[in-house]
C-alpha cells in the first residue's frame, strides 16, 4: 500500500456509486484480475517457449529425443549460459540479488500489507523463463505465483484499496496464476486460500474462486482444455493395498523433508564459494549439462518424463535413476540461484519414487498391486503435498492435471501421510522454511514470543486526526482528505471514541454542498471501529490489522470507558517488530 494514502482513486469511487455493494465491487475486481493474470500467464508460458527456442532449438516441454542428438559441448553449454544471464540479471537488476516467489508472496500477505513490487515482478518472471528455457531443473507455478500476485498488488494499489482488499485480490491473482497455468481452476482457488491467504474465510472464498475460474476461462479461450499428462486407464486392484499406498505417503515426506532441506543448505554453502554472485547460476548449469548428458529428462519441467511414468513406460532402474539425478538437478539448481519454482520437479521425482517403490511392490505382492504406474500417481502427490505443504490442493491439482479420479482416495491417503509426517518431525513446507531462514516465522512461537512482548504503549507516537461528534460535514471532509492515512476519528466531549471515518466507509453523497450545515461527524461515523488498548500487544494488533480495512486503529484506555489516546499504524508495528527481530538475532550470535 502507497505511504500517505489521503483517499481512494477516483475509479474506485465511480465504481462504489455504481454498485453501491463492497462485496460485489471486490468480485468485480477479481474478475477483472482473473482474466489479465489468465492473459500474462499464457504469456509467460510463451516466452518460456520461445527462450528455450532460440537456446535448446525445440519448444514444448517433449524434448528428450531431441537433447540425446545434440552434441555433449551444447549440452553443458546452453543450462551454463542461462545460468550466467539469470545471475548477471538478478545480480544487478533484482533487489537483494535473489529469485521472487512463492515465499515473497505469503511474506507479502502477512507482514507487507499486500504490497509486491512490479518491477520485481517483471524481473522475477524473465528470470524464470531464461532459467526454464536453458533447460534448468525447475518448476514454472513459482514464477506465475508471484507474477499473480504482484499484478494483483499494482492492480490493488493503483485503486488504493484496503489492505484486507488489497490481500482478498492478492490471493485472487494467485489462484488465476495457477488455474491458467495448470487448467486447474478448483485447485488454483484452494491453493490459493490454503498457502497463501491461510483461511477459507467467505469474504475471500467467492473473489478468489471468481477470479481462478476467469483465469481458466481466457487459458480455455487461448489454447484450449488441454490436459497436462495423457494417462492410460487406472485400476483400483484391492483394499488390502492401502498399508502400501500409506508406506508411500510416508516415505515420500522423508524425501520431500531431505529435498528441501538440501536447497536451503546448498543456498548457503554456495555462498561461501570464491566465485561472483553472478556466476553461481552458471556454475550449477554445468553441473546440470553434465547430468542431462546421461540423464536428458532431468531439464525443464520434466513432464515428459512424468507422463512416462505415469504411463508405466519406465524400468525399475530407469525410475531408480531419474529418481536419484532430477532429485540432485533441481537441488542444484535451485541451490545455485536460478530461478524458479519447486512444484513441477516435484511431481517428477514424487512420480519416479512412487513408480520405484511400485515395481517393488508388484514384484512382492502382483495380485494385490494396482500398477507401478499408479504408485508413480500416489508418489508425485504426496511429494508435492509435502514440499507445498498443501494436502487438499495438490491433490486436486493432480486431479486436474490427470483427469483421472480412480485412486481419488489412495492419492488423498498419500498426500495426507506425507503432510502428517513433516509435521510430526517438526518440518515446514518449501515456502515456509524460506521464511524461516529470513526471520520470518508464521508457525513457530519464535514469533508470536517476540510480538507478545511488546505492547501497543510502547509504540503509540501519534495523535491521530480526530474531530469532535458535531463537527459539520464540511469540516470533516476536509480533515479526511488531508489525513495521511484517510482515517479521522470521532471522539465525544469527554473525549471518549465515538466512532471512525474513512473512505471505505464514507457515503457516496460526502461531496454534497447542500448537506455541509446539515450533517455532522456523529451522522457518518462507524459506530464499531476496530480498537486497541494500551496493553494489547502486537500479535493482537497484528491479528486486528489483518482483518481490518482501516490504515490506522485507534486505542483507547479500556473497553469501558474507551478514552482516546491516539493510534498506530500497520507500519509503525511492524518497524516495532523488526527492531526488536533483529535485537534478539543480534543477541543470539553474540551468545554464540
Amino acid at each position: 500500500m502507497p505511504e500517505g494514502r489521503s483517499r481512494p482513486s477516483p475509479y474506485l469511487m465511480l465504481l462504489n456509486k455504481l454498485v453501491k455493494n463492497d462485496q460485489l465491487v471486490i468480485t468485480l475486481l477479481a474478475v477483472l484480475i482473473g482474466a489479465g493474470v489468465g492473459y500474462l500467464a499464457i504469456l509467460f508460458l510463451e516466452l518460456i517457449d520461445l527462450i528455450q527456442t532460440y537456446m535448446l532449438g525445440i519448444s514444448g516441454a517433449w524434448l528428450v529425443d531431441y537433447i540425446t542428438h545434440m552434441p555433449a559441448w551444447r549440452v553443458i553449454l546452453i543450462p551454463a549460459v542461462g545460468g550466467l544471464l539469470v545471475g548477471l540479471l538478478l545480480h544487478h537488476l533484482m533487489p537483494g540479488g535473489k529469485p521472487k516467489g512463492p515465499a515473497d508472496v505469503i511474506a507479502a500477505c502477512e507482514v507487507h500489507g499486500g504490497h509486491i513490487s512490479m518491477r520485481e515482478g517483471v524481473l522475477a518472471t524473465l528470470a524464470s523463463a531464461l532459467s526454464l528455457g536453458a533447460g534448468a531443473s525447475v518448476g514454472r507455478e513459482g514464477p506465475v505465483v508471484h507474477m499473480g500476485a504482484a499484478f494483483a498488488s499494482w492492480f490493488s494499489e493503483k485503486l488504493q484499496l484496503s489492505r484486507s482488499n488489497v490481500r482478498i485480490l492478492l490471493g485472487c491473482g494467485v489462484a488465476a496464476a495457477v488455474s491458467a497455468s495448470f487448467n486447474a481452476p478448483i485447485a488454483g482457488a484452494l491453493f490459493a486460500q490454503e498457502v497463501i491467504l491461510s483461511h477459507y474465510a467467505l469474504k475471500a472464498f467467492a473473489p478468489v474462486v471468481i477470479s481462478s475460474i476467469a483465469g481458466t476461462v481466457v487459458a480455455h479461450q487461448v489454447v484450449g482444455n488441454v490436459k497436462a499428462f495423457e494417462l492410460q486407464a487406472y485400476h483400483f486392484a484391492s483394499y488390502l493395498e492401502f498399508p502400501a499406498f500409506a508406506g508411500v505417503g510416508v516415505l515420500s515426506g522423508l524425501v520431500a523433508i531431505s529435498f528441501i532441506w538440501l536447497i536451503l543448505r546448498l543456498q548457503k554453502e554456495t555462498e561461501k564459494l570464491p566465485i561472483p554472485v553472478w556466476g553461481r547460476p552458471a556454475l550449477g548449469g554445468v553441473i546440470v549439462g553434465v547430468i542431462a548428458l546421461w540423464y536428458p529428462e532431468v531439464l525443464g519441467v520434466g513432464y515428459e518424463a512424468t507422463d512416462s511414468a505415469l504411463n508405466g513406460q519406465y524400468a525399475l532402474t530407469m525410475l531408480l535413476g531419474l529418481f536419484v539425478f532430477k532429485f540432485l538437478a533441481t537441488v542444484i539448481c535451485l541451490g545455485f540461484g536460478f530461478a524458479g519454482g519447486v512444484f513441477s520437479p516435484s511431481l517428477v521425482i514424487g512420480a519416479m519414487w512412487g513408480g520405484t517403490l511400485g515395481v517393488i511392490a508388484t514384484q512382492i505382492y502382483p495380485d494385490l498391486s494396482s500398477g507401478p504406474a499408479a504408485y508413480s500417481l500416489i508418489g508425485m502427490a504426496s511429494m508435492a503435498a509435502a514440499v507445498l505443504g498443501a494436502p487438499i490442493s495438490t491433490t486436486l491439482i493432480i486431479f486436474e492435471l490427470t483427469g483421472d479420479y480412480t485412486l481419488t482416495i489412495a492419492v488423498m491417503c498419500g498426500c495426507v501421510m506425507a503432510t502428517l509426517v513433516n509435521d510430526q518431525l517438526g518440518r515446514q513446507s518449501f515456502f515456509y522454511e524460506q521464511l524461516k531462514g529470513r526471520g520470518i516465522d508464521l508457525i513457530d512461537n519464535f514469533s508470536s514470543v517476540i510480538l507478545r512482548q511488546i505492547k501497543v504503549n510502547d509504540i503509540l507516537v501519534r495523535e491521530g486526526v480526530y474531530v469532535s461528534v458535531d463537527t459539520k460535514l464540511h469540516v470533516l471532509r476536509n480533515e479526511l482528505l488531508h489525513a495521511p492515512d484517510g482515517v479521522v476519528f470521532v471522539v465525544a466531549h469527554d473525549r471518549s471514541l465515538y466512532g471512525a471515518v474513512s473512505w471505505d466507509n464514507m457515503p457516496e453523497d460526502i461531496f454534497d454542498r447542500n448537506l455541509d450545515m446539515l450533517v455532522i461527524a456523529a451522522d457518518v461515523a462507524d459506530r464499531r471501529p476496530p480498537v486497541l488498548k494500551t496493553v494489547d500487544n502486537l500479535e493482537i494488533t497484528q491479528a486486528i490489522f489483518k482483518e481490518s480495512c482501516y490504515e490506522q486503529i485507534a486505542v483507547v484506555s479500556t473497553n469501558a470507558d474507551r478514552a482516546y489516546l491516539g493510534c498506530v499504524e500497520e507500519r509503525e508495528v511492524m518497524a516495532a517488530y523488526n527492531h526488536a527481530l533483529m535485537r534478539k538475532r543480534r543477541q543470539e550470535q553474540g551468545s554464540e
